[in-house]
């Protein structure tokens, strides 16, 4: 018996429910409450099954999203999750299905790119999606850090530190993430949805445990920077403190308030180890600390995959800090944005249109992703046989044109 794939309807949302957590590993119960509290959010029409008998056996959804590019700007895009296939299904050509009528659906709707966060590497390269940007965690031995215990704690800049409580939060962290987005490539936008369930006001994945929270404010009083962060309670034998900070989101927008941040975190009592969560993999806490080698690094790996759709309006809505002109030949193999394009960029402006024209540099349209982002470099892409070189040189001048000096950042998992 065939297995039909088609957008969700309400009255199958639990059952779809059910089989996201089976396909994720988590225990497939479904209560009235997480229905009832997440249908609202969900676009029906762009949350997708796939049906055995009536039976959920593969699930995937879509959203609207906006994405920060170089230089401040951003693109729509097709936000793609919750993507799961039944262990009795697998390797049936579902995914594939349900991917091909979204991302079909997303050009004709004019989104700019295709995001997600892969869960396993090998699935997505085949459906045109690149990592666009890294994550990195660190783990610090606070006794290593050689901070001074007794200044650590206050800034030495007339800013200062206030604890505040998760009401606050919603109402200034908004405007630092923004602000945050307007320097750093690959930051996804947060709803209003996103800032609840981020502060414990929706119904989430997990327990919700009420972290701390604490503002970083300049001497001006503008807030700059804020981080929520949770302690575990260990004590060794000796009665000695072994508690561990660990970070849930921190976010600063001046290199003082990463630094005042960070030392508040290293600095609070009976906290011997601060994990930092996912961060920048170019984020500066190892080098804000006396001894540098305090900081382990504990994750590095791929964050935000982007597919490209549209190339002119990728190319076109960031900006350029040299002036040059590229032919880059773009092969899709699905059609939604292969060809020739002719890029002429420099600080003052850029255009882009699909040109006749020899080609400087080809490749893969998830090639472009990548690039296009800033986080990786078109000559190491030439050496592993992923960018073809057409013109000799090009793709040292496509670095100077897309590398950027901070490296993209995407803070959350969607």
């Amino acid at each position: 018996m065939s297995v039909d794939v088609r957008a969700v309807t309400e009255s199958e949302f639990p059952d779809w429910q059910r089989a996201l957590r089976t396909g994720f590993l988590n225990p497939p119960v479904v209560t009235d409450a997480e229905v009832a509290d997440r249908l609202p959010h969900v676009d029906l029409a762009r949350t997708l099954g796939a049906y055995d008998r009536g039976r959920t056996v593969a699930t995937f959804r879509s959203f609207r999203q906006e994405v920060s590019t170089v230089g401040g700007g951003s693109l729509t895009a097709d936000a793609i999750t919750q993507v799961t296939v039944a262990p009795t299904h697998r390797r049936r050509g579902l995914l594939s299905r349900m991917m091909g009528a979204d991302l079909a659906a997303a050009r004709e709707r004019g989104d700019a790119i295709a995001t997600l966060i892969a869960a396993e590497y090998p699935i997505y390269g085949r459906f045109g999606f690149g990592p666009a940007s890294s994550t990195a965690e660190w783990s610090v031995d606070v006794r290593r850090a050689g901070l001074d215990p007794r200044r650590s704690g206050r800034p030495g800049d007339g800013g200062r530190i206030d604890l505040t409580d998760a009401d606050e939060i919603r109402k200034v962290g908004p405007e630092v993430y923004a602000r945050l987005a307007r320097v750093r490539a690959g930051v996804t936008d947060r709803t209003p949805r996103g800032w609840d369930v981020g502060t414990g006001r929706g119904v989430s994945n997990e327990p919700w445990r009420e972290p701390y929270y604490a503002i970083y404010r300049a001497e001006s009083g503008e807030v700059e920077g804020y981080v929520a962060y949770t302690a575990d309670d260990k004590w060794d034998d000796a009665k000695q403190p072994m508690n561990t900070a660990t970070v849930r989101d921190l976010i600063a927008v001046t290199p003082a308030a990463e630094r005042a941040l960070w030392h508040f975190l290293c600095s609070i009592d009976w906290i011997g180890t601060v994990r930092s969560g996912y961060r920048a993999p170019d984020d500066p806490l190892p080098l804000l600390l006396p001894d540098p080698r305090a900081a382990k690094l504990l994750t590095y790996a791929d964050m935000l995959w982007v597919r490209v759709l549209d190339p002119v309006r990728v190319l076109e809505s960031r900006a350029y800090p040299v002036a040059d002109g590229l032919v880059l030949d773009l092969r899709d193999g699905d059609g939604f944005a292969g060809g020739r394009y002719r890029l002429d960029a420099s600080p003052d402006g850029v255009s882009c249109a699909r040109t006749d024209a020899s080609a400087d540099l080809a490749f893969d349209i998830a090639e472009l992703g990548v690039l296009a982002f800033g986080d990786e470099s078109a000559v190491r892409l030439g050496r592993l046989g992923r960018v073809e070189e057409l013109t000799a040189g090009a793709a040292a001048r496509a670095d100077l044109l897309f590398r950027t000096p901070l490296r993209p950042f995407s803070p959350d998992i969607f």
